[in-house]
């Protein structure tokens, strides 16, 4: 099966929201980094006519909506291909999310679990809170600035972590992942991606102020790859539409670029002449045969409806079985004394 792989960050934000840098810089930004694709996702407001390639960069834009009027917040909601502002849905987040696919789009529930820093009211935690909506396409599994949130239990452990974030930044909340299983067990469908909610700000702690993760930094940490069918070529409507389509079907992996490059990591299912990739379904004919193949080195791990069925230290795991069901791939590394999440695969579907 021909596929072409790319990679990008589809949770950015811009001073049309609560970012600093504008969309070009952000493109520069995400070109710097070696990213082919960045998403803007600014808070409630959808910004038309600035959709092109910067250099190599394909800057696209989306929306994050959310009720700016709810208390306690919650309901984040990152639309993307809507092409047109529904922030005044935001109150009612199954009819928003109707309005999405109603008008072409889909969407992810952004930062679904979330931890307040405890240093500042302004760090409240900004989790999803009804989850009995359905049509949504998937989860934001990671999202790097809210795992840094959390990390803020003091001023001492903010001041350490502004400058030292690699040495907290350890993976997607367990709570996130465990709750991701149960919906898959129950049958439902739901991709993965992760972003960087990048917004470039400078914060004070006393005498410091400094901006503690720049665009760019940010670019090579947690981000989203996909596979295509077709490569891109340039063209703005055409690579749209084939990066759209692939975060729509959930031919997407989350990775944690900075340990080590998730370029090259691949996932498929086998059943007699059948193939199927991350996001896909198998019709199986008998047993089914998982491959997983990893750039580097790393601890692989096969988890059926959310029960690990095979795991292995290596570049390459094989398993053959014969249950239905949701299937996902998870990646550890070491880095600096501890294990790391590196690799973080939408499932594949076997009925």
């Amino acid at each position: 099966m021909k596929v072409y792989e790319y990679v990008g960050n589809p949770h950015v934000h811009t001073p049309y929201s609560d970012g600093t840098a504008l969309h070009a810089e952000v493109a520069q930004a995400a070109e710097r980094a070696g990213l082919d694709f960045v998403i803007i996702t600014d808070h409630n407001v959808w910004v038309n006519n600035c959709e092109r390639y910067y250099g190599k960069t394909l800057l696209l834009v989306g929306e994050e909506i959310h009720d700016v009027r709810r208390t306690p917040p919650a309901n984040h909601l990152l639309a993307y291909h809507a092409e047109s502002e529904l922030a005044p849905l935001a109150s009612d987040p199954q009819t928003l999310i109707g309005e999405v696919n109603k008008r072409g789009g889909f969407c992810y529930l952004a930062h679904p679990f979330e931890y307040g820093g405890r240093i500042s009211p302004d760090l409240k935690p900004i989790p999803w809170a009804n989850w009995e909506v359905t049509g949504y396409t998937g989860l934001e599994i990671w999202n790097y600035m809210s795992e840094f949130k959390a990390l803020l239990r003091s001023k001492l452990s903010a001041l350490y972590y502004a400058y030292f974030p690699s040495h907290g930044i350890s993976g997607p909340f367990l709570v996130t992942l465990h709750h991701w299983d149960r919906l898959l067990a129950q049958g439902q469908r739901v991709a993965a991606i992760g972003g960087a909610d990048a917004h470039g700000n400078s914060y004070s702690l006393g005498p410091l102020n400094r901006v503690v993760f720049p665009y760019e930094y940010l670019f090579r940490c947690v981000n989203t790859h996909i596979l295509t069918d077709r490569p891109l070529n340039g063209t703005v409507e055409h690579d749209k539409t084939l990066i759209y389509d692939a975060i729509r079907a959930g031919r997407t992996w989350v990775g944690y670029d900075l340990l080590a490059p998730t370029t090259g990591f691949r996932f498929y299912a086998r059943s007699i002449n059948k193939e199927a990739i991350l996001g896909a379904e198998l019709a199986r004919v008998g047993a089914t045969r998982f491959e997983v193949q990893t750039p580097a080195m790393g601890e692989i791990r096969l988890l059926h409806n959310g029960r690990v069925v095979a795991r292995t230290k290596g570049r390459q795991l094989q398993h053959t079985t014969v249950e239905p069901g949701a299937y996902r791939v998870e990646v550890y590394r070491g880095h600096r004394g501890r294990r790391r999440g590196w690799i973080f695969s939408s499932p594949i579907y076997v009925t």
